[in-house]
């Protein structure tokens, strides 16, 4: 299954492709994943998309500033957003406590994953939004070890 890849013409398609993301992530047993693409590629819009898919009900927005915001999934788990955009170092994010987030068994959907890359474990699940144009993005999909 892994590699995949899911084509998005529009916009107005995200949310069938958060239909296929979850579940590619129901199929890859992954509690972590990772969302990577430019700013403005729609990581926010496709994690908004996913978690009304997993029966989410409050409103998902970024935690750029929070760093982190919980919301509570069809099942009343916790599912943790994560926005390390801001964050200026990998310590930082160590004291607030990512990784216990990491390595507690729920869905953790983290936004530039790279700035904390030491920290997240495998096997995860990583999402690249590449833009094509102003409405069409491409997702990747592909479990890293």
């Amino acid at each position: 299954m892994f590699p995949l890849t899911i084509s998005v013409p529009t916009l107005a398609d995200l949310p069938a492709a958060a239909t296929q993301l979850q579940g590619a992530l129901a199929a890859s047993g992954c509690r972590v994943v990772a969302f990577e693409g430019e700013m403005g590629a729609g990581k926010t819009t496709l994690i908004r998309a996913l978690a009304a898919g997993l029966g989410v009900a409050d409103e998902v927005s970024s935690p750029t500033f929070a760093l982190v915001n919980e919301y509570r999934d069809a099942r009343n788990q916790p599912v943790y957003h994560f926005d390390f955009y801001r964050i200026d170092s990998v310590a930082e994010a160590e004291r607030m406590g990512a990784a216990e987030y990491f390595d507690s068994g729920y869905l953790c959907l983290v936004e530039w994953p790279a700035r904390v890359a030491a920290l997240l474990p495998g096997p995860r699940l990583e999402v690249r939004i590449e833009v094509l144009n102003a409405e069409a993005r491409e997702i990747e999909l592909k479990i890293k070890n």
